[in-house]
């Protein structure tokens, strides 16, 4: 008959048998990584003799198997969580972490479950549940982080040295070059964020404007800032969803969008175009892509933005050919979009107590991966940021050259309106 002390030293031994793997295993994921990684036990391990760019400490051997068996989803959860701990460069560890994934993409369960994810349309009410999750939390909180316009899109630096505030602006003119608007002419835009691109292309351009969005806090805000200027005449704040757009316009615009929209939607954005641009409309898409079909990672979809899938530029033709668009720009700004989030990053760690008091050490640890994430994935070239002009196949006032781009900008475009 077996003791209780058998059983023990038996539990004991198997354990022991546990813990030789998991480090085996570990020490195989970080081997030529300049990490080094302290476990709950004590036991410390290098990747290689190279300076170490972060330390990691996991406190329990429950969360490394998690990390073992899906990192992509375990590594985010158990920093958020506190049940890991990282001290040094965290854009680097991601930048080394998106190097080593990229090699072994795709894998077959990858494509797997992207084709899943791709079947499950985002409905309207699943698209507002999505946008209230990360959109609504509170403006005061992307207040403390964002330019004085909230604006929450990448920004377009025409030098190193422009501010975050200087280079929002030159990117809200970036598209109004590229779209070539004129005085009088009627623009939809199709979820407007806090409603800085609407005001800018009113009060710069002449154009009269209806935006459309489905976060409640964003459309107050916007609203707000509307009547303020004195111009809620010409722009128009609407809390509806893309789908919902009526009426016909000279111009289709769209910032930031599209990876909400989720694949399995296109070809319904692409009549919604199709149906909202006059005979001799034009547009421009502006969104985070990749450069080959994967899923979104899945911790960002489970904590930051669920629904959300950032596609190719050949996806994207199911927006486009059936209605005879013709694409005739296309631009990658993913390194404006990693120095836009040193700026976010940067302001965020120094509002850090006050949003630690506003929410909890949890939400800070997740917007602080996050932050630190996707500017190593624009880094590593794991995302991309492409804008995408595109015209009605008859529309031929085009122009010749790219020239109108790049003329200096008058000062009067870099203040903000009273």
């Amino acid at each position: 008959m077996t003791t209780e002390l058998e059983k023990f030293s038996s539990g004991e031994k198997r354990l022991e048998g546990l813990n030789r793997w998991l480090v085996a295993r570990l020490q195989s994921a970080i081997e030529g990584l300049p990490l080094d990684i302290t476990l709950w036990d004590g036991t410390c391990l290098r990747g290689s003799t190279e300076p170490v760019v972060a330390h990691i400490t996991i406190h329990d051997r429950t969360t490394l198997l998690k990390i073992l068996l899906n990192p992509e989803l375990n590594v985010g959860e158990a920093y958020t969580t506190g049940r890991m701990d990282i001290e040094g460069d965290l854009v680097a560890l991601h930048n080394l972490y998106n190097q080593r994934v990229a090699s072994a993409y795709p894998t077959p369960w990858s494509r797997l479950r992207k084709r899943l994810l791709d079947l499950r349309p985002n409905t309207l009410h699943r698209a507002r549940g999505n946008i209230y999750h990360h959109y609504d939390i509170s403006n005061d909180f992307y207040g403390l982080w964002l330019d004085q316009y909230m604006v929450y899109t990448c920004a377009y630096f025409p030098t190193s040295a422009a501010t975050l505030e200087e280079a929002q602006i030159a990117k809200m003119e970036h598209i109004c070059r590229k779209l070539a608007l004129k005085p009088g002419e009627t623009v939809v835009e199709a979820g407007c964020g806090w409603g800085a691109l609407s005001l800018y292309m009113a009060q710069h351009y002449g154009v009269t404007v209806r935006a459309f969005n489905i976060s409640h806090e964003q459309i107050s805000y916007a609203q707000e800032q509307a009547r303020i200027a004195g111009i809620s005449d010409r722009v128009q704040f609407i809390e509806d969803d893309y789908r919902n757009i009526a009426g016909q316009f000279d111009v289709f615009v769209s910032v930031g969008m599209l990876e909400h929209v989720g694949r399995a939607c296109y070809p319904e954005l692409g009549a919604t175009i199709h149906r909202s641009l006059k005979p001799e409309g034009r547009g421009l898409l502006h969104f985070i892509g990749r450069n080959r079909p994967l899923p979104i990672n899945a911790w960002i979809r489970r904590r930051i933005f669920p629904g959300a899938y950032p596609p190719t530029l050949q996806e994207t033709a199911d927006i486009f050919e059936p209605w005879n668009f013709s694409i005739i720009d296309i631009e990658n700004l993913r390194l404006h979009y990693a120095k836009t989030l040193v700026h976010w990053l940067e302001r965020f760690e120094e509002a850090t107590p006050q949003i630690r008091k506003m929410f909890d050490e949890q939400f800070v640890r997740t917007w602080r991966f996050y932050l630190a994430g996707s500017q190593a994935s624009f880094l590593s070239g794991f995302l991309q940021l492409f804008q995408v002009t595109f015209t009605r196949n008859t529309y031929n006032q085009l122009p010749w050259t790219r020239a109108h781009l790049y003329q200096a900008m008058s000062p009067g475009k870099l203040q903000k309106e009273n």
